[in-house]
């Protein structure tokens, strides 16, 4: 496997290239696999072959390891075919990319297929994931590419374009035509950088919205919809979010069962639109996609229904109400009582060029859990939760027009591990997976966070790619911990953030200092509240060699070192055991450790860390001392030497 040290290293490289030249983002995405569509392209045309990927060739392994593998009956008979052996005139697309390009195949990828369908609703964002200009006629190579949004970063995924089939047809998505390609290349795309196509097999419509968007997804449970969740859904839609919904299965035979009203259960719809209809009362409506291109709902409000009767014929072709193509129109009233979930992908603010519509403000951070040190577990290990990483933000401004009626500050927050589908194929089960928030105070230390309760968490632990939550605080600083269910279990992950507000954010080496400083003092007489979180951050200023604002591993072993060596002084010059030091304890102290100080400085020193007795406790020593460290480092010329 690979060392918690090299990913490390590679999680400090990318952040670093994203800073520099933003590598990885939005404007600059990272070759998959380190191949480079142009260079391959230009090889191909110059050398007069069709493109054939090795990184994800046309055999078994591509397809899958278990239902999809090589001696499963399912694959029997597939051939892998390029479109101009399946039909005489391929094409990538038609008139542009319509959701009835997209058609399932014998994959269970119906989540995928959704995300795929409301992704044609935005051409902008269309444009990103399938690079137009694409074509089987001019300067064809047999070669593809698309643009995934993977774990933090944007990648460019080369395809070749021999395609899975059987009795020559397509094994998996199709178009209606048959003769239209640019879905089962995206689909092959998105099956190469999870490591096959059985990888793809089910999911929920979110994961396809966020790899396409690199936005954040949050469920709901429709049995318990908030009250303002049509004004929730009619905002997002607004600001270009992607919507997908989809009706519980009770077991595995009532999967892609259709109901007595045409509804399928177990499988992933996308929501186009909302319509508030006034004739005489308010109807709220809402434009649901099956992306089978077929079998629609027959309820109140479908194609044929009475209710369209009262409908001029103008306001019936503007909302498109009775074409047969497996979109429906049905009342939010009965969307509630028919389906069971609603997924919204909310987008980031460099996914939107258009000025008039609002965006969330965004931040973003990775992590890991690493057995023995920072695998914490849930709250309920005391002994490891504070070993987990933390992170920071701080809520200034409540939120504008909020849609609840409710002052305060709304955040979503999505805490994902990564290579979930990748892992599958070893038999690596996902982690069970959650966070807490905490309010931040003055001092942090272990017992306080232990004693304190969590202002909020994720609505449960559980295991899935993502867990996500849309909160609701009041203005104020706050600690983030993710954690696995249980403590000592490996895993990769970043945290991500949305808030309306401009937030300030920030990784959590100073909480990891006032832990890891509550350990070392825990078994001391020396009596303490926890260093300030200025202390913590002068620390890291100090201590931080290589400008990433965290402490690694050399660091922090250098900081305990420090603190053992401060720690003994402290107590060999506080003669009384009082647990401070006066003026003349604190001068001799300073000598000790290193720095001889005059008179002024020492006032000043009084002035600022001393108590109304002019007492010096040990959080204010520690204090000090670190900020005459980082004064001489900077302006060596001060009234004071170090030996």
């Amino acid at each position: 496997g690979v060392s918690d040290a090299h990913l490390d290293s590679r999680v400090h490289q990318r952040k670093k290239a994203r800073l520099e030249d933003g590598t990885g983002s939005w404007s600059n995405v990272v070759p998959f696999n380190q191949q480079d569509f142009e260079q391959l392209h230009a090889e191909c045309l110059q050398t007069g072959s069709l493109f054939c990927d090795p990184t994800f060739p046309a055999d078994w392994d591509s397809l899958g390891y278990n239902q999809l593998g090589r001696y499963s009956s399912k694959t029997t008979g597939v051939e892998w075919k390029r479109p101009s052996e399946l039909c005489s005139d391929p094409q990538f697309i038609i008139d542009g990319a319509k959701r009835t390009d997209i058609c399932q195949g014998m994959l269970g990828d119906c989540w995928l297929l959704a995300a795929i369908a409301s992704l044609t609703l935005d051409p902008q964002i269309l444009n990103r994931v399938v690079p137009p200009g694409q074509s089987f006629t001019s300067q064809y190579a047999g070669i593809f590419h698309f643009q995934l949004w993977q774990y933090g970063q944007w990648v460019d995924v080369v395809v070749d374009d021999r395609l899975p089939t059987r009795d020559g047809e397509l094994l998996f998505v199709h178009s209606a035509e048959g003769g239209e390609f640019w879905s089962a290349l995206l689909e092959k795309a998105y099956a190469k950088v999870n490591s096959s196509y059985e990888a793809l097999s089910g999911g929920s419509s979110i994961e396809g919205f966020e790899d396409f968007t690199g936005g954040i997804a949050e469920s709901y449970d429709l049995k318990e919809a908030p009250p303002f969740l049509f004004h929730i859904m009619r905002k997002a839609l607004r600001l270009g979010s992607l919507l997908g919904c989809s009706i519980d299965i009770s077991s595995s035979y009532d999967t892609e069962a259709i109901t007595s009203q045409k509804l399928v259960k177990g499988h992933a719809y996308s929501i186009t639109v909302l319509q508030v209809h006034h004739r005489g009362s308010r109807v709220e409506l809402i434009r649901i996609r099956n992306p089978w291109g077929q079998v629609e709902w027959t309820g109140a409000w479908s194609d044929s229904s009475k209710e369209w009767d009262d409908v001029p014929a103008e306001e019936k072709r503007r909302l498109d109400h009775c074409a047969e193509d497996g979109e429906f129109w049905m009342s939010y009233r009965d969307f509630l009582l028919q389906f069971s979930r609603l997924d919204i992908c909310n987008l980031t603010p460099d996914t939107l060029t258009n000025d008039q519509v609002g965006r969330w403000n965004y931040a973003e951070f990775e992590g890991m859990w690493r057995v023995g040190s920072t695998a914490g577990g849930c709250r309920n290990y005391p002994a490891t939760f504070c070993s987990n990483p933390q992170f920071f933000i701080r809520l200034d401004d409540v939120d504008d027009d909020p849609h609840d009626g409710e002052e305060g500050c709304t955040v979503l927050i999505g805490l994902m591990q990564k290579d979930a589908r990748r892992e599958r194929r070893f038999g690596r089960d996902l982690n069970t997976i959650g966070f807490a928030i905490y309010e931040v105070q003055t001092h942090l230390t272990l017992n306080v966070l232990l004693r304190s309760q969590s202002v909020a968490r994720s609505h449960n632990f559980i295991n899935l790619r993502e867990v996500c939550d849309r909160f609701k605080l009041p203005p104020g600083e706050y600690a983030i911990v993710p954690s696995t269910f249980e403590p000592h279990r490996k895993g990769s992950f970043i945290l991500r953030v949305f808030t309306e507000k401009e937030a300030h954010t920030r990784s959590g080496s100073e909480l990891q200092i006032v832990w890891l400083m509550s350990s070392l003092f825990s078994g001391s007489d020396v009596k303490t509240d926890g260093f300030s979180l200025q202390t913590c951050r002068n620390i890291i200023s100090l201590l931080d060699m290589d400008s990433n604002s965290t402490l690694g591993l050399l660091e922090f072993q250098s900081l305990w070192i420090k603190m053992q060596r401060y720690l003994e002084i402290f107590k060999s010059h506080d003669s009384d055991g009082s647990g401070t030091m006066s003026s003349h304890e604190m001068r001799a102290a300073l000598a000790e450790a290193g720095f001889q100080v005059n008179s002024a400085v020492i006032q000043e020193i009084v002035g600022r860390y001393a108590d109304s007795c002019y007492a010096i406790d040990f959080d204010c020593f520690i204090g000090c001392l670190i900020r005459l460290e980082m004064l001489f480092s900077e302006s060596p010329w001060l009234c004071l030497t170090i030996n």
